[in-house]
């Protein structure tokens, strides 16, 4: 990527950066003006009133930006329309509080129309030496994807920053691997949709003035889910591979969320305590901003490991295995799954009388998220 390159993709990202710094403002008074605020319970961090539909702004950079930069076609009207109907399921959530199965129909119907309209899905599947290409199968995967994707930006939407953060490190990787495959309709979507992003970051991280609310955490796990299958399709690698490594943080804590409900015989959707940013923030006593930053910086190193994988496969599997072998024992020490599941632990313990593990302790202590708020 040479330097003339750098110069002329600036224009993609600052445009949309300028514009969505100048709509927050506008955002934060309407919001007060509605009494659309977050409402604190003992899951929140947060104190006081915030204004929690900030995706506004993302949402409006990213389309101005779109209007400037791009041409119209099937793709970009299918990301737009899509992601104007994910966008307004979760404004009306921030509004009204919608029920979950009222939401997933706007996520869905937003899948939908991506991928007939913008034919955004995976034509074949490619696993070490196998390919798939039966249609339903592969259509399905699609599926699953957009809607999971959208779900779990959403869901690591818990600390200031956090999914705003983590959404501009995984839009700027795709967009950087995009470039060496010659997708320039994906750069310049990952360029505009991470500038949107950061333009909105200062208002939003530790502590926050505003929340991205569902209306922008959904519109961006949604847009990226979009733009890695538009990216990642045509590879020989594993088709969800690299899109896979890129979003770890959100894809990881959504499962094990789900098996950990199962677990504790709990619905999937009955939100609890045990998400990776309360056991880093409040379990571990790092605080607020560090744990933020600590994910950050996690995410930079998947993004990396991707990057390397996608140039040169053999030294980028080995950057996964030690990555995701430091995500097992993380997971195990701090009962994220289950207490009593750390079998790698167990072993290190019998072999070397190391670490201790105590089971049954509850991940995380509702008094230290009060005094998180105090603090605040």
């Amino acid at each position: 990527m040479s330097i003339q390159s750098l110069i002329g993709a600036l224009p993609y990202f600052l445009v949309p950066l300028v514009i969505s710094f100048a709509l927050v403002p506008i955002c934060k008074k309407i919001g007060f003006a509605l009494g659309i605020y977050a409402q604190e319970n003992a899951r929140t961090v947060h104190h006081g009133r915030i204004v929690r539909m900030g995706g506004i702004s993302i949402y409006c950079a990213f389309l101005i930006a779109l209007t400037i930069f791009m041409s119209a076609d099937d793709t970009i009207n299918g990301i737009l329309i899509g992601g104007f109907l994910v966008f307004l399921g979760g404004l009306l959530d921030d509004i009204y509080d919608l029920s979950a199965k009222v939401k997933l129909l706007f996520q869905i119907a937003g899948a939908i129309v991506a991928m007939v309209f913008g034919r955004i899905y995976l034509q074949e599947i490619h696993f070490l030496s196998f390919q798939i290409t039966n249609p339903i199968f592969t259509y399905l995967i699609s599926f699953f994807w957009i809607v999971g994707i959208t779900n779990a930006i959403n869901l690591i939407d818990g600390l200031d920053g956090l999914s705003s953060g983590i959404s501009s490190i995984v839009t700027l990787t795709i967009g950087f691997i995009g470039f060496f495959l010659g997708r320039r309709d994906v750069c310049i979507l990952a360029l505009c949709l991470s500038g949107a992003i950061l333009g909105f970051l200062p208002y939003n991280f530790h502590p926050a003035s505003i929340f991205v609310g569902d209306c922008g955490a959904q519109f961006m796990g949604f847009t990226i889910a979009c733009m890695s299958l538009m990216g990642f399709k045509t590879t020989a690698l594993i088709s969800l591979g690299l899109p896979i490594l890129i979003l770890f943080i959100p894809i990881s804590d959504t499962l094990i969320a789900i098996v950990r409900r199962k677990l504790q015989g709990h619905k999937i959707s009955e939100a609890d305590r045990g998400h990776l940013h309360h056991i880093l923030m409040i379990k571990l006593r790092l605080g607020h901003r560090r744990t933020v930053l600590i994910l950050y910086l996690v995410a930079l190193l998947f993004s990396l490991a991707a990057i390397i994988t996608f140039f040169n496969p053999v030294y980028g599997m080995w950057v996964i295995i030690i990555l995701l072998l430091l995500a097992d024992l993380f997971i195990e020490y701090t009962g994220m799954v289950n207490s009593k599941w750390h079998p790698i632990l167990s072993l290190s313990n019998k072999l070397f009388g190391w670490p201790r593990m105590k089971n049954g302790e509850d991940p995380v202590d509702t008094k230290l998220i009060e005094e998180e708020k105090k603090e605040a």
